[in-house]
């Protein structure tokens, strides 16, 4: 099979699951594409095999589009990722995400509130930069990214992956998480 075909399949899918299914009216169908904060809990189990290993990794996602890159597959109080996935994270005072990348999918982070170091590594090559309130950095996909909350107040950030359902992220090989299993 051709991938133009392949591709081709996907995108009739992803036309039909976004267009309002028949029989259903407008409220309806509208009513599964809103996902309301009071209905949202932070999942602080999510990435717990980070914490488990060392409790600086410890955040919570709340997702709202998809189930993101966490690989959290049974949340289905969200709504159907087509295209991306949304959450919004909360990342501690003194703890971090760690160092990881998508192969797949550029990651968007919007940082609401906080003081977050990112830090970007690409080919024996890297980059740091200090994000503050309302600012936002976008890492293209198979380029390590790391968050590291430098503040004294929980950092609250929003992430969008750029497909329905992302590939689990990777770690570096020298990294203690490469060698946790899923």
């Amino acid at each position: 099979m051709s991938d133009l075909s392949e591709q081709q399949k996907i995108n009739d899918a992803a036309a039909t699951t976004l267009a309002q299914p028949e029989g259903s009216s407008l409220a309806e169908w509208m009513n599964t594409r809103i996902a309301r904060y009071e209905t949202r809990k932070y999942d602080w189990d999510a990435l717990k095999f980070q914490a488990d290993f060392d409790p600086k990794f410890r955040r919570a996602q709340m997702r709202y589009v998809g189930t993101g890159g966490t690989g959290v597959a049974k949340d289905v109080n969200t709504v159907a990722a087509e295209h991306f996935t949304f959450s919004t994270m909360v990342i501690p005072a003194g703890h971090e995400g760690p160092p990881h990348l998508h192969t797949d999918v550029e990651e968007v982070f919007f940082l609401i509130r906080g003081k977050l170091k990112v830090v970007i590594e690409k080919d024996g090559e890297r980059f740091e930069t200090i994000m503050t309130d309302r600012d936002l950095i976008s890492v293209p996909p198979g380029v390590y990214r790391e968050e590291i909350n430098i503040g004294d107040e929980d950092a609250l950030m929003c992430v969008m992956l750029g497909a329905k359902k992302p590939v689990t992220p990777t770690y570096p090989a020298d990294h203690p998480l490469a060698k946790i299993k899923r």
